[in-house]
């Protein structure tokens, strides 16, 4: 039997179905992780940002289905950040009210969509690799030191909270001493057999069904629940708390809408405009992070996750939500899980809802240490040894903007860290790129000397100061031929450079030849990538 045109056969029907299954079962337990690292994140981002806590919660919900739904990462997971804590605090006090904080965030959103739509996103193509490793190691490193003090039970600090100086006047690093001073043991040893289900559960291969982490939560609620009236409980402050919501008139009364009465109010742009910017510059650094991470090495269409970025913030603005970025430990946490595909980003949204509406009591019951825990170990496997080695290995071109980026991102911030460890990563590009603009070769015929100057295919602005140095060091006598022949492009300050050498070099008694080298060259066609199937196909 034929099958029509653009019909699908039942062998590729079933190896969809297969494909699919396989995938499930690994997008699932995924889900169920993240659903438990986003939980206490976004109740700790949105008491750090003075915004109620459901705002916080209805984030998360809206980051995972919608986002996850129209975003074209796999892995990417998106959520309140806590890279825009002060802007949303900060925000809200100039504002005046936090339903016309919503407002700026509805415009914010739609500024993001613009910037898809103009193709923004491709400035992630110029993020130096040894930069996005040096923030993950960095925010491996945070997470270790963030967490520690949930782990002991000393949890002054909100959940989520990236910066160094922190709200309860600790920095990272004394907050882990001031933890060590103010141990619950009931926390320690609840999080140490933590540690040990996600170590040790994992190996084996006939457990590893069931994932270590809802193996943790469960030990937790149990463990919290035997030390209850005893030197080792818990106090309400380790544990998760979330709203409980008493029917669906209650649950509704929860939602906010923004004050739309305050669109020419200046200031509200100028909030609107800062969320967009940041929230994007984050979303984009961590879509970079998580393609490095991604076992399968996807690539993610930027543009794409800008428009999927910005309806998501139009949304949370529209029902009371916070500012919503691609989050790296959320997706962190993801890939590390096994996630394959968008399903478990989706998938955790709706679990995030679902405890909200049916089992809060119950998630109430979770103590903050079996969850931190499960971060740790996230933490350790994004600054494991192997990765300084392996960038180690690699020269002192990549290790030093690598090292340079994560301790600018540990003692700063994600964007100012990571700005820091750019300017370092440019200098080492500049300073690689004023070696390679063309290949030298000298000839001698007798006393005179041949000198060829073979340019490269491509010849930027970059090159610019190193052809200009070797045009002016050429000795005086000599005989010189700059051959453009296997140039598409040559910039135009350089083709400048050139001529004018080749203007005043009698001045030396040189001459000069030039082969194939025009007097303009358009710039060659870019390549634009096109996506199938959410993979790139250049066009």
């Amino acid at each position: 039997m034929q099958l029509n045109k653009g019909a699908i056969s039942s062998e590729d029907l079933n190896l969809k179905k297969y494909f699919l299954s396989k995938n499930l079962k690994k997008d699932l337990p995924s889900s169920v992780v993240v659903f438990l690292v986003a939980l206490p994140l976004c109740l700790g981002i949105a008491l750090a940002s003075g915004a109620p806590l459901f705002s916080g919660l209805l984030a998360g919900i809206i980051g995972g289905i919608v986002i996850g739904t129209l975003s074209g990462s796999q892995l990417s997971v998106a959520g309140p950040a806590a890279g825009l804590t002060v802007i949303v605090l900060n925000g809200i006090t100039k504002l005046g009210s936090f339903e016309v904080f919503l407002l700026a965030l509805v415009i914010a959103g739609v500024l993001q969509m613009l910037l898809g739509l103009i193709k923004a996103g491709t400035i992630a193509n110029y993020f130096p690799s040894p930069v996005i490793e040096g923030m993950l190691a960095a925010i491996g490193i945070i997470l270790i030191m963030k967490q520690f003090p949930h782990a002991v039970g000393y949890d002054a600090d909100f959940e989520g909270d990236e910066g160094f100086e922190q709200t309860d006047t600790h920095n990272t690093f004394s907050g882990v001493l001031g933890a060590l001073n103010k141990i619950n043991y009931g926390a320690v040893i609840i999080s140490l057999v933590s540690l040990a289900f996600m170590i040790y559960w994992p190996k084996v291969k006939k457990l590893a069904l069931v994932p270590a982490p809802l193996l943790v939560v469960i030990a937790g609620v149990i463990l919290s629940a035997v030390f209850a009236g005893t030197s080792l409980a818990l106090q309400e402050k380790q544990m998760v708390s979330i709203p409980v919501i008493g029917g669906a008139s209650e649950f509704f009364g929860l939602f906010k809408g923004p004050d739309f009465s305050a669109i020419g109010r200046k200031e509200v742009w100028i909030v609107a405009g800062t969320i967009a910017v940041v929230a994007s510059l984050e979303t984009l650094l961590s879509l970079e992070a998580v393609d490095k991470i991604d076992p399968i090495k996807r690539i993610s269409p930027t543009n794409r996750e800008l428009l999927a970025q910005g309806a998501g913030n139009v949304v949370s603005g529209l029902l009371g939500g916070l500012p919503m970025t691609a989050v790296i430990v959320r997706s962190s946490a993801n890939v590390n899980s096994g996630a394959r595909t968008k399903v478990s980003a989706i998938v955790h949204g709706i679990l995030l809802l679902l405890s909200l509406l049916f089992i809060p009591r119950l998630i109430n019951h979770i103590p903050l240490s079996c969850l931190a825990a499960i971060l740790l170990v996230t933490g350790y496997k994004l600054a494991r040894i192997s990765l300084f080695q392996h960038m180690w290995h690699k020269g002192l071109n990549q290790f030093i903007p690598f090292v340079v980026t994560l301790v600018a991102v540990v003692l700063t911030d994600l964007l100012i860290g990571v700005g820091i460890g750019m300017l370092v990563g440019v200098f080492y590009i500049l300073r690689t790129n004023l070696r390679n603009p063309y290949f030298y070769r000298i000839t001698s015929h007798g006393d005179k000397k041949t000198i060829s100057i073979r340019l490269a295919e491509e010849v930027s602005f970059l090159n610019k100061a190193a052809i200009q140095v070797t045009l002016t060091s050429l000795p005086a006598g000599t005989d010189v031929i700059i051959d453009g022949s296997a140039s598409r492009y040559i910039d135009p300050d350089v083709l400048e450079i050139i001529h004018n050498f080749k203007h005043n070099a009698y001045t030396k008694g040189i001459i000069v030849q030039l082969l194939d080298i025009k007097e303009r060259y358009d710039i060659p066609p870019f390549k634009e990538l096109k996506y199938q199937h959410d993979q790139p196909v250049a066009v």
